[in-house]
């Protein structure tokens, strides 16, 4: 298996500090082309660091980070690449404009003319079809995040990062959010990587489950292995719902 075959992303002695304070110390992690991975722990444990480190909007402090093979440095990723990827937040910031222009957005800057159909069958996908027309900030929590997921798919990336995405949400929208992540894994191909506190969730849509505690990733391992055979206590403690820090 080669890196740039089987391998989106690949982390060697990764570190991350803001000031003088170490956040991330990833010794070794390689993230599959095509698997869903969830990220894990506690509060504070660096998940969103290294997922902002994967969507390219921070730089590590030291180690090797590479992407498709090739090693993210101050002078890459191009633009191109980077277009490659896509994150979605926690809190979704919508434009003062219409869902449908909202989902629309990106690839109107991408000169992409031929957006109508795109945004129709997400918005149809993501059940906003009616509201299509509505101003984006009348909508809920819930339906933004299903805007801010439609506007992140209609680009078609290879990797969907997602953080948090179905946080403070009721059952229906986070069905839904979960099973638009699943069929654009399956359906495409696309790599996504999740950052959850709901390990029921991990444990529905990832293939394999990482555990971060303190910046550092103590254990990944396949799904099932990860909750039912953990090698080490601290992911036993966890995934039994004892607080771990």
């Amino acid at each position: 298996m080669t890196v740039g075959e089987a391998v989106v992303y690949s982390l060697r002695g990764v570190t991350q500090r803001y000031g003088t304070r170490e956040v991330l110390s990833i010794e070794q992690l390689a993230v599959r082309r095509g698997e869903i991975l969830a990220l894990v722990g506690p509060s504070g444990a660096g998940k969103s660091t290294l997922l902002r480190l994967l969507g390219f909007l921070e730089s590590p402090a030291g180690g090797e980070l590479t992407y498709a093979g090739q090693v993210v440095d101050a002078d890459w990723p191009d633009l191109a690449t980077r277009r490659r990827v896509t994150m979605v937040f926690q809190r979704p910031h919508l434009l003062r404009r219409s869902v449908a222009e909202n989902v629309a957005y990106g690839l109107h800057l991408r000169g992409n003319g031929q957006a109508g159909a795109l945004v129709g069958q997400l918005l149809a996908d993501v059940g906003l079809s009616e509201l299509a027309n509505a101003p984006a900030g009348t909508l809920s929590g819930g339906e933004m995040q299903r805007v801010a997921l439609a506007r992140a798919l209609v680009l078609q990336p290879e990797v969907l990062l997602l953080d948090e995405p179905t946080a403070n949400l009721d059952p229906y929208n986070i069905r839904l959010i979960e099973e638009m992540t699943r069929q654009v894994n399956e359906a495409q191909g696309t790599t996504v990587v999740i950052v959850t506190h709901n390990i029921f969730q991990a444990r529905r849509l990832a293939q394999r489950v990482g555990l971060l505690l303190n910046g550092r990733l103590v254990e990944v391992a396949p799904t099932a292995d990860f909750f039912d055979r953990p090698q080490i206590p601290q992911t036993a403690a966890f995934v039994h719902g004892e607080i771990i820090y």
